[in-house]
């Protein structure tokens, strides 16, 4: 049986064989598409799955449930891009811009930034027009999911060999919705910069108001998964994680000298006054809250079909995690 999964910190262990899944070759997922078309056409029997891509799965009618194993998490407050000669200094400035958002109205990162943008700031996506395609890379909307949309929301597509990050440096589009830093940011152009420059400030508010720690993606298993399986990968997955958080842990004790980034002790130390014991919670009961949000979000943004509940789209056996 393949599992195909990112290799990151709270999976490493089960790469280097420090944490075995019996019976479960763990394999570096492939690109999106290619995870979706893979796991579909059953090259592989579990996978890591954007929440988006799985939901709109699920209302195609695809056989598959959601372990919840949270690999992939990022505050998005960041991840809002706009043109320095835009006009826009608060969330209230973006009504009636135009808007970039990669390859698919509603990634992950941009469910997340429109709900809390809608929850927190009265954001209405409606009052844009919004522009999909590829990011770096000229390339249309994604052809290998489905593309709901509210019909009061304006889509159209990134003209043919352009791009969002060249289009917001030039000002064709007034801001971005990305889960990736544009280029141009990380190659210093002044022509861009974020909506909140404080994010991680308005980020940290936001948790300790509301204890959410947004997740992206979660492992996407067959329907008829066989219970002792989908418990045995949790398992597995969990215990991955631990090892990663532990050895954080462990490394403040030589100032976190197995790291390259200077002052990582400092902010690891700022971290425990705001985030648990567990700041990287798997399981259903832990995740709840942040996980009904998403549900929530994702329906008031016209991508599903009807409110999923956190109960339907997780897999029976593990609903007491």
């Amino acid at each position: 049986m393949k599992l195909s999964v990112t290799t990151y910190d709270t999976t490493r262990a089960l790469f280097d064989g420090s944490v075995p899944i019996d019976g479960v070759d763990v394999t570096t997922a492939p690109t999106l598409p290619d995870i979706y078309r893979s796991l579909i056409g059953g090259e592989v029997d579990l996978a890591e799955f954007g929440l988006t891509f799985y939901l709109r799965s699920l209302d195609q009618g695809a056989p598959f449930t959601a372990l919840p194993i949270f690999p992939n998490r990022v505050f998005r407050h960041s991840c809002v891009f706009v043109h320095a000669d835009s006009g826009i200094t608060h969330p209230s400035d973006l009504v009636g811009k135009t808007i970039g958002e990669f390859g698919v109205y509603g990634q992950d990162s941009g469910v997340w930034a429109k709900g809390i943008l809608m929850d927190e700031y009265g954001f209405q996506p409606e009052l844009n027009r919004w522009v999909i395609g590829g990011l770096e890379h000229p390339a249309p909307p994604f052809e290998f999911t489905s593309h709901p949309h509210p019909d009061d929301v304006e889509l159209t597509a990134v003209p043919e060999g352009k791009t969002l990050s060249g289009m917001l440096e030039s000002g064709e589009i007034d801001a971005l919705f990305t889960a990736n830093v544009p280029q141009p940011v990380l190659d210093g152009s002044p022509a861009i910069r974020r909506l909140f420059p404080n994010y991680e400030s308005v980020e940290r508010d936001y948790y300790r108001r509301t204890g959410i720690f947004p997740m992206m993606h979660a492992i996407a298993a067959p329907k008829d998964v066989d219970a002792g399986l989908a418990r045995a990968v949790y398992d597995a997955f969990l215990e991955a994680k631990d090892i990663a958080a532990d050895q954080y842990r462990q490394s403040r004790r030589l100032f976190q000298v197995h790291h390259m980034l200077p002052w990582t002790n400092a902010l690891f130390e700022a971290n425990e006054q705001l985030l648990p014991h567990d700041w990287w919670p798997y399981g259903v009961a832990a995740n709840h809250k942040a996980l009904d949000a998403f549900l929530r979000y994702h329906f008031e943004q016209g991508l599903s079909a009807r409110r999923w509940t956190v109960e339907e789209v997780f897999a029976p056996e593990l609903l007491g995690t």
